[in-house]
């Protein structure tokens, strides 16, 4: 079943720079029976687990962070790059390859004590998942687990997010 959705998921080489194999998830985006796809596995993975909060991180991991925020009847969170959510936040810098960078959430997001699922589109080095799970634990939320449609597995950015239950669709190793 994830063969089909790997093989729906176009390689762009070169791309944001030399030497990098980009995952494009548009190919599977666009044809209705592999995205409707990819959320039913992603909500199976999940089983019964209860979630008050989907938070995703900016860009892509909204497109499925929203959807299954819709299916569980959960709120949804958006954690964004700085300087883009309007109100009051708190913010977390990473360390990235060459540099850092930093993400925040709205500051009353989440309600201490509620179950977070934290969902992006792919899984790389893992550092921008640290800290979105920093920023929401910060906040008092309770990550039930950290979920991606990609796994990028060669790169190990798993071993970043022990501490937490994590759920990857698809890997490449």
């Amino acid at each position: 079943m994830t063969e089909e959705l790997h093989n729906s998921i176009r390689d762009v080489p070169d791309f944001p720079k030399k030497g990098i194999i980009f995952k494009d998830i548009t190919t599977l985006l666009k044809d209705p029976e592999r995205f409707n796809q990819s959320i039913e596995l992603m909500l199976a993975a999940l089983g019964k687990r209860k979630i008050d909060i989907v938070a995703s991180i900016e860009s892509r991991g909204f497109i499925f962070g929203s959807v299954l925020a819709y299916r569980l009847k959960a709120g949804f969170v958006p954690i964004r790059k700085p300087g883009k959510l309007p109100a009051k936040t708190v913010s977390e810098k990473y360390e990235l390859e060459y540099g850092t960078d930093q993400i925040e959430i709205h500051a009353d997001a989440i309600i201490p004590g509620q179950d977070v699922l934290l969902v992006d589109d792919l899984l790389a080095t893992g550092g921008t998942a640290l800290a979105a799970c920093k920023l929401i634990e910060r906040l008092g939320g309770r990550i039930q687990a950290v979920m991606f449609l990609i796994e990028l597995g060669f790169l190990k950015g798993r071993n970043l997010l022990n501490n937490y239950e994590l759920i990857s669709i698809i890997t490449y190793n």
